[in-house]
C-alpha cells in the first residue's frame, strides 16, 4: 500500500509518495519534481503545469495563475480585489463570487477558482499515480496556517472533485516539522522550532513549540508583499534596463516583453542558486531583436539587496513577539521554493549563528515530504516508527490593533492580539483621555500581517459616557479583550477612577 502527499501552493505544486518506509517527491512528465500552478485554456483545450506557463506569453488573457490566492474568498474580498488587479485575466463577479471569464474561440467559459485548483489536483494524482504505478487515491493535503474555513473547504472540495481520498488536511508548517521527524525521534523532549517558508507570492514565519511529539503554535505572521516573484521583477526590470543600454529601446511598458524576460528572469534565478552565473537569452525580445545576458550570482544578489533584507526582518519582529532571543530556538527548517537562494540562508544563518538550519530537504519540496509521511502515519504502516500525536489550537487568524491618538493628534494603531495567538486570550490595555472630555470612544480593526490598516479594517466600536470632567488631569481608561476558541471577542472598557464601565461582545471578530 502506498500514500500520497500534496502541497498546492500560489506558484507551484508538489506530490511526493509514500512507499516502503520512505516519502520522497515525484517528478512530472516533463522530468521536473515541482509543477507550476499555472491552468491554460487554448480553444476547446485545457493545458496544465509547464506547458501552460510556457504559453502564458501568447496566451495571458487565458492563463490562471496564482488561483490559490482566491480560494474559498467572496469577490468583495480585499485579497481577491487585489488578485484581480494584478492578473491578466478578466474576473467577474457571479453570485457573490469571483469567476475567470475565458476565451475558448467560440464561446466564454465562466471558471470557478475550485475548477481551476481541481484541474492543479488531478495533475498532482496522475504524476503521483504514474510513479506509484497504481490508482492509489489517499492523499494528505497541507493548507496555509492562515487559511479560514471557508478557504480550507474550497481546497478540499477540489481535491475530492479531482479524485482524491483524503485522509487529512495538515498545516504547512506541521508538515514541515514532520519532514525532518521533529519532535517524534525523542517525542520526551521540548524545543522552539522556527519554520521559515518563503514562496513564490508570500513570506511566513511560524514559531513552533515541540514538547512530547505534540506541536503547537506560539506565533505566525504572513507577509503578502514580499515572495520569490519579486526577486524575479526585480532580475526582469535589471534585464530591461540592460537591453535599453545596449539597444536603445525601452520595453518596460511593453507588456509582452516582460513576459518574455520575466521567464528568463525566474529561470536565471532558480540557476543562480547552484551556480555562480547564469546565461539569459530570449529569442525576439522586441521587433526581432534577440537579447543575450550573463548574470552573476553576486550582480544578483546585489540587485535584490533591498528585497533579502525585507525577508530577515520578519524574524527578528517574530521573536520580539513571542519574546525569545535567537538563542532561545533550537531549530530553523526551511520550506518553499525561494527559501533555496544561497545568500538568504546565510543570512538567516548570521541571524541563528548557535542553530542548526535544517535545508538537507530542497525547501521546494519540504512541505509535501511532511504530508505523505502523515500519510503513512493515517493508514498505519506497520514499517514506520513515528507515531503522531495531533493537537488541534485555534488561533486568532488576523491582527486585532486599537486606534488611539498621539500627543501630535495622528492616529496611532496597536497590536493587542497578534494573528496567529493561541484562543483563547486575554488581553489588557492601559489608554489615557483628557479630563475635559465626557465621552470616550474605542475603535477596533482588524488587518492582515502588513497591509495597510484602512476604515475599510474597522469591525468595532465602543463608547464609554457620561464621564465626570477634570480641570486638570485625565481619565485612566482600562480595555480588556477576551476571546473565544469560537472567534467571537468580548470587549470591556472601564474608567479606573469611578468603575464606569461599558462591555460589546463581537460574534465572530476573526
Amino acid at each position: 500500500m502506498a500514500a500520497i502527499g500534496v502541497h498546492l501552493g500560489c506558484t507551484c505544486a508538489c506530490s511526493a509518495v509514500y512507499k516502503d518506509g520512505r516519502a520522497d517527491v515525484v517528478a512530472n512528465d516533463a522530468g521536473d519534481r515541482v509543477t507550476p500552478a499555472v491552468v491554460g485554456f487554448l480553444g476547446n483545450e485545457v493545458i496544465v503545469g509547464l506547458a501552460a506557463k510556457q504559453s502564458r506569453v501568447r496566451n495571458a488573457a487565458n492563463t490562471i495563475v496564482k488561483v490559490k490566492q482566491i480560494l474559498g474568498r467572496s469577490y468583495e474580498d480585499p485579497q481577491t480585489q487585489k488578485h484581480i488587479s494584478e492578473s491578466k485575466c478578466t474576473i467577474v463577479e457571479k453570485g457573490g463570487k469571483p469567476r475567470y471569464e475565458m476565451d475558448t474561440g467560440e464561446h466564454l467559459k465562466f471558471v470557478s477558482p475550485e475548477d481551476v485548483a481541481k484541474l492543479i489536483f488531478s495533475k498532482m494524482k496522475e504524476t503521483a499515480q504514474s510513479a506509484l504505478g497504481s490508482d492509489v487515491n489517499d492523499v494528505v493535503i497541507t493548507v496555509p496556517f492562515d487559511f479560514g474555513e471557508s478557504q480550507k473547504k474550497s481546497l478540499g472540495e477540489a481535491a475530492a472533485a479531482s479524485g482524491f481520498n483524503i485522509l487529512r488536511m495538515v498545516h504547512e508548517p506541521s508538515a514541515a516539522l514532520l519532514a525532518y521527524g521533529i519532535g517524534q525521534d525523542s517525542p520526551a523532549g521540548k524545543s522552539n522550532v522556527l519554520v521559515y517558508k518563503l514562496g513564490g507570492t508570500s513570506l511566513s514565519v511560524t514559531m513552533m513549540d515541540v514538547n512530547s511529539g505534540i506541536y503547537r503554535v506560539l506565533a505566525t505572521r504572513t507577509y503578502d508583499d514580499i515572495g520569490g516573484v519579486c526577486f524575479t521583477e526585480a532580475l526582469a526590470q535589471h534585464l530591461a534596463s540592460e537591453f535599453q543600454r545596449s539597444y536603445k529601446h525601452d520595453i518596460k511598458g511593453n507588456a509582452r516583453a516582460m513576459m518574455k524576460l520575466m521567464n528568463s528572469a525566474d529561470d536565471a534565478k532558480h540557476a543562480l542558486s547552484t551556480l555562480g552565473g547564469s546565461n539569459c537569452f530570449v529569442d525576439s525580445l522586441y521587433e526581432g531583436t534577440d537579447f543575450d545576458c550573463n548574470v552573476s550570482r553576486a550582480r544578483f544578489e546585489l540587485i535584490c539587496s533591498s528585497l533579502f533584507n525585507q525577508c530577515i526582518d520578519p524574524i527578528k519582529k517574530l521573536l520580539e513577539q513571542v519574546g525569545f532571543t535567537a538563542t532561545d530556538v533550537n531549530q530553523v527548517v526551511l520550506c518553499g521554493g525561494s527559501a533555496r537562494m544561497p545568500k538568504l540562508q546565510q543570512l538567516i544563518k548570521d541571524v541563528f549563528p548557535e542553530v542548526e538550519l535544517l535545508n538537507t530537504i530542497p525547501p521546494d519540496e519540504v512541505i509535501p515530504i511532511g504530508a505523505a509521511i502523515e500519510a503513512g502515519i493515517l493508514l498505519g504502516k506497520d514499517d514506520l516508527s513515528i507515531e503522531l500525536d495531533t493537537l488541534t489550537i485555534e488561533c486568532c487568524a488576523k491582527d486585532i490593533l486599537v486606534k488611539e491618538v498621539d500627543a501630535s493628534g495622528a492616529d496611532q494603531f496597536t497590536v493587542l492580539l497578534p494573528s496567529g495567538t493561541p484562543l483563547p486570550a486575554r488581553r489588557q490595555h492601559s489608554l489615557q483621555a483628557s479630563g475635559s472630555i465626557s465621552s470616550v470612544c474605542l475603535e477596533l480593526y482588524e488587518a492582515v500581517g502588513k497591509s495597510t490598516v484602512s476604515d475599510e479594517c474597522k469591525f468595532a466600536q465602543i463608547v464609554l459616557k457620561d464621564l465626570q470632567k477634570k480641570d486638570s488631569g485625565v481619565h485612566d481608561i482600562l480595555t480588556v479583550l477576551t476571546m473565544k476558541r469560537d472567534g467571537s471577542l468580548h470587549v470591556t472598557c472601564t474608567d479606573q477612577d469611578t468603575g464606569k464601565s461599558e462591555m460589546i461582545t463581537v460574534d465572530e471578530a476573526s
